[in-house]
């Protein structure tokens, strides 16, 4: 198999080339570990390879519905037992994981073989991957561009055409962001429906949940058949669907109602044009489509989705710093972290608990208000961010951690209402700047109605395919 044969194919087209004795699964890998090695210098997606282990693992393969296919895991808070887990932190360089991860030990069940890990900022904070540990991740459209956070190597992998499907996690919009970034399909699951186990009952006060960038909207329906079941001990889970998510991709939506909102919850982003028309053309897509799409306003009650992950993720990242200090009984040092997580982390230190618990609260009123705007309409449609992906170095958190921080609000202030919120959301590559960077759209669904997304996304695909992989890197 050749690397452009490989890449011609999604993750459930190469389950299939190997169920039917088409290929090998020993073959695959050999042409996955070349592609990562021909495009990973140029683009600093990959963080480390796990070649051996990968191999080994043919040997045992079970027969699951994405047997044989390669896969790479975020760096962040996902354990593949003998690889480091750094959390893209040199605080965490040496955290040696003593087991799988929940979502790991499912993927394995089905027939995944982890290749690997990917790039991503310190503790998930950035939208930008780009940190002091590992360097930038490129973006393979254009390399001077950034790949998005914090799911940025992930991302780019999958865009590049290393692997069809990575492992991403999303606490702000960082699955959706790296996704509109990369021109791949990108989808935030409900809040509780995968499982982060077995450490965690939910990660930052549940407004974090993990799931994967791919390149075709089944391969991320079929992935969320295999993760997305409630673990015993889990504190709280969305609701099941009536059938398998892999079954609806091409199934008709029906005639959908579709909110269309252009404007952010904060009013003191402004959107760029760029994004604002390819949401209105991606509006215009869904009526030629047969939908009913209506122009909308979020409710005037709504505060800045910020002010509720702000307080609540510095208060869960102080704490997985001092827990971390604490096992290797010394204090923080001045080049254990990077310049912006510093600043979070001090913040995280100082907060008190009531305001904790406040945002707690906001998190819970905002949740409701959306809900009550939302059961106006099935799906929700924005632009996936306020921003066309930003030039590498504009948000490092070393250079100016300050404007980092502050560089966040743009691409993030579509996405991050719908963590408060717990809703599904995905980010769907309809666009194009005018100078060719990829622009996602955002489509939210009701809680738990992930179903009514997928349909909806898998009618998008046929009636506007998208690229498979970015051009050659330049």
């Amino acid at each position: 198999m050749r690397i452009d044969e490989y890449q011609s194919y999604d993750a459930t087209g190469l389950a299939g080339l190997i169920a039917r004795g088409e290929v090998s699964a020993d073959q695959v890998l050999d042409v996955t570990f070349e592609a990562i090695k021909e495009r990973e210098p140029a683009l600093g997606a990959v963080v480390a390879l796990c070649e051996e282990q990968a191999r080994a693992a043919v040997a045992g393969l079970l027969p699951g519905v994405l047997a044989g296919v390669p896969y790479l895991i975020k760096d962040l808070e996902c354990d593949v037992a003998g690889m480091v887990t750094s959390n893209g932190s040199r605080l965490f360089a040496g955290a040696v994981a003593a087991r799988d991860s929940t979502l790991v030990t499912r993927l394995r069940a089905a027939g995944v073989l982890i290749v690997g890990k990917t790039n991503t900022p310190e503790f998930g904070l950035g939208t930008s991957t780009e940190s002091g540990l590992f360097g930038p991740a490129h973006n393979p459209w254009h390399r001077d561009r950034s790949t998005g956070g914090s799911s940025g190597g992930s991302a780019a992998a999958v865009a590049a055409g290393m692997v069809p499907v990575a492992h991403a996690t999303d606490g702000g919009g960082s699955i959706r962001i790296p996704a509109a970034c990369c021109g791949v399909f990108g989808l935030k699951p409900s809040r509780g429906r995968v499982t982060p186990g077995p450490e965690h009952g939910e990660s930052w006060a549940g407004l974090a949940v993990a799931h994967a960038v791919t390149r075709t909207v089944r391969d991320s329906a079929t992935l969320l058949d295999v993760t997305g079941t409630p673990e015993p001990g889990d504190p709280y889970h969305a609701p099941p669907p009536v059938g398998p998510y892999a079954a609806e991709v091409g199934a008709d939506p029906g005639r959908l109602r579709i909110g269309l909102i252009l404007a952010p919850v904060d009013a003191d982003v402004a959107v760029d044009p760029e994004c604002v028309r390819v949401a209105e053309e991606a509006a215009a897509l869904c009526v030629a489509l047969g939908h009913d799409v209506e122009p909308v306003t979020w409710p005037d009650t709504l505060t800045r989705p910020g002010e509720v992950i702000a307080p609540i993720s510095a208060a869960h990242m102080a704490r997985m710093v001092d827990l971390r200090l604490a096992e290797l009984g010394r204090e923080l040092q001045a080049d254990d972290l990077d310049g912006a997580t510093r600043l979070i982390v001090d913040k995280g230190r100082g907060l008190s608990l009531a305001r904790y618990l406040a945002a707690i609260d906001k998190m819970h009123a905002i949740g409701r208000a959306v809900t009550r705007l939302t059961g106006r309409f099935d799906v929700l449609l924005t632009p996936t961010m306020a921003v066309v992906p930003p030039l590498l170095g504009e948000l490092d958190p070393n250079r100016d951690p300050l404007a980092a921080l502050r560089g966040m609000r743009g691409m993030a202030a579509f996405t991050s209402l719908f963590n408060v919120t717990g809703q599904p959301a995905m980010s769907v590559p309809l666009g194009h700047t005018s100078d060719g960077l990829p622009l996602g759209v955002q489509f939210a669904g009701r809680y738990g109605d992930e179903t009514t997304l997928f349909r909806l996304a898998g009618q998008l695909e046929a009636a506007a395919p998208w690229a498979g992989t970015a051009g050659a890197v330049g």
